[in-house]
């Protein structure tokens, strides 16, 4: 009976050594995938799960390519053409695709490079996007608790003073307006699919978010219209000067009462304002019409082409793609305009607070036109000196009835 038991011992023994070397074999394979065919391994499979880069030119340059059936017509006879080897080229951008309908986009099958689009879309763009407008709204909040609405603090004279004609509050507000509808309908588009459809169900969503579209579509030719009456019209009120330093280093007033450094139409903060609605207006109007027209409009290929050639991106380790699919190109352009969207709606819910309940009588202005003279006198004093010695000589040069 112990002979009987050792020989099970050591047979079992065996086995696991057996066992362990097989393992070691496997792990150890040979790295060069010829050597199996081409077959993806284990480790590729782990890597792609743990979001590594890998390696996939085993794949992409292992199409069929310079095999009978090249000559036999790689989507044509099947010849030697495996099933696989088909959904490589079509994935890779190498297959032979005849197609009876014609565009730019209509022989990409299958856009490989979409998934890295939807996973930032979905994860990082949003919850970064969303704590900057969160973050701005606390911001808010606790400035408007700490400083409670800015009051006019000296008497109010009664007397009105007019401070936009109806051309500068009709872009302002075609401006403010169509961006304000803009901005509600992208986010539905964008968060929609997570708290609408609990709500009104797929189908509700999708009408919902059917004209959301058509409305962020149109609304931008206005939005572009007004940011061009705008900065017309105000351009050369916002170019910087010396008063402008003065007005930052007291803060603009706006953190301590009854402080009220002079500032001309248009203040520093204004002036800042007025710049960042430019530029990221011009911004995301322009990857805007290249989502409008993809085929037409491509930017960002060429961008990064001449990013390249700077050098700079290879400095930080990038390699831009300089070689873009028309579904690449809306990919990178959609996920700018967010980024951009993002940015630009955290500013304009500061200028729409300042410019509403966080100031008294600052939304006259865009209102009816007129402000309050003594508003006027402590928030926009060198402007008011202005007007009123315009007015004093146009009264000087008229005739006496």
């Amino acid at each position: 009976m112990f002979r009987l038991l050792a020989i099970l011992l050591l047979t079992f023994s065996m086995a696991q050594t057996a066992i362990a070397q097989s393992s070691e074999t496997e792990a150890a394979a040979p790295a060069h995938r010829t050597a199996t065919g081409g077959a993806t391994t284990l480790e590729d499979i782990m890597a792609r799960q743990r979001g590594e880069k890998v390696d996939d030119s085993y794949r992409s340059e292992n199409t069929g390519q310079g095999n009978a059936e090249g000559l036999l017509g790689q989507l044509g006879t099947r010849g030697v053409t495996s099933d696989s080897d088909v959904y490589r080229a079509l994935r890779y951008g190498s297959a032979d695709v005849t197609v009876s309908s014609q565009g730019p986009a209509a022989t990409v099958l299958i856009q490989d490079g979409g998934m890295w689009w939807l996973n930032f879309r979905t994860g990082p763009l949003r919850e970064y996007g969303s704590y900057i407008i969160g973050g701005m709204l606390v911001l808010l909040l606790l400035f408007f608790l700490v400083r409670g609405k800015i009051r006019i603090d000296g008497e109010k004279t009664g007397r009105k003073i007019l401070r936009f004609n109806g051309i500068e509050r009709f872009g302002h507000w075609l401006f403010a307006g169509s961006f304000l509808i803009l901005g509600v309908t992208g986010l539905l588009t964008l968060y929609g699919r997570d708290f609408l459809i609990p709500v009104f169900g797929k189908e509700g969503f999708a009408t919902i978010a059917q004209g959301c579209k058509w409305l962020h579509n149109n609304l931008a030719w206005a939005f572009m219209l007004g940011l061009i009456i705008v900065t017309v019209n105000w351009i050369s009120h916002n170019i910087p000067n010396r008063t402008d330093l003065k007005w930052l280093a007291a803060g603009g007033g706006l953190f301590t009462k009854g402080s009220h450094p002079p500032a001309k139409k248009f203040n520093a903060g204004q002036k800042i304002i007025f710049w960042l609605c430019i530029l990221l207006g011009v911004s995301i109007s322009l990857s805007g019409l290249s989502l409008l027209f993809p085929f037409e409009m491509p930017l960002f290929a060429k961008t990064f082409s001449i990013a390249n050639s700077t050098g700079i991106p290879q400095m930080l380790g990038l390699n831009l793609p300089v070689q873009m699919s028309p579904q690449e190109e809306m990919q990178y352009a959609q996920i700018w305009h967010v980024m951009v969207a993002y940015a630009f709606i955290a500013i304009i819910l500061a200028h729409i607070y300042l410019g509403s309940v966080g100031m008294e009588g600052a939304f006259d202005a865009m209102g009816t036109g007129e402000v309050e003279e003594q508003w006027a006198r402590e928030h926009h004093s060198l402007w008011l000196e202005e007007v009123q010695a315009k007015e004093a000589s146009e009264g000087a040069a008229s005739p006496a009835e």
